[in-house]
């Protein structure tokens, strides 16, 4: 796991992969082996966020109540919209955990096409296609995202 991490780090924040790390849990979420679907394996920083800077110019930042701010998402649900945010024409299905260490964590995301012949004509995958089930992960509708707003 420990060299698997440390290859990770070198490559890019976000990476198209062949076959998912964790197939069972990719499969419980909806992953299937056929063209259409996608995996993007991505990283994302641990720690707290920092909020958009606001008014308190030329001050001392920690007094402005910037950083170490604590988020209303996930670290997961904020990948996933980093991730619809870089490949716009794919959809979001779902994500999980890889791995983490100090810095990072690692979790990777289905990703539907919603154009592709094959899911448009598979009975089960075609709701996505529709254009209600547009932009899912910036709604909170993906399982991640569900989750937080509990």
């Amino acid at each position: 796991m420990k060299e698997r991490l440390i290859s990770w780090r070198k490559e890019p924040k976000f990476k198209k992969i062949d076959k998912p790390t964790r197939l069972n849990r990719a499969r419980a979420l909806g992953y299937k082996a056929k063209e259409g679907f996608v995996i993007i394996r991505g990283r994302v920083g641990k720690g707290g966020r920092r909020r958009p800077l606001y008014g308190r110019k030329g001050r001392k930042p920690s007094k402005a109540g910037l950083v170490k701010f604590t988020p209303r998402k996930s670290l997961q649900w904020i990948l996933e919209e980093r991730v619809q945010k870089k490949y716009t024409n794919l959809e979001v299905f779902g994500s999980y955990p890889v791995g983490e260490d100090g810095r990072h964590k690692w979790f990777e995301v289905i990703m539907v096409d919603p154009n592709n012949p094959v899911i448009r004509k598979d009975k089960k995958m075609k709701w996505i296609t529709e254009k209600q089930h547009k932009r899912r992960v910036l709604r909170g509708l993906t399982p991640s995202g569900k989750k937080v707003r509990r």
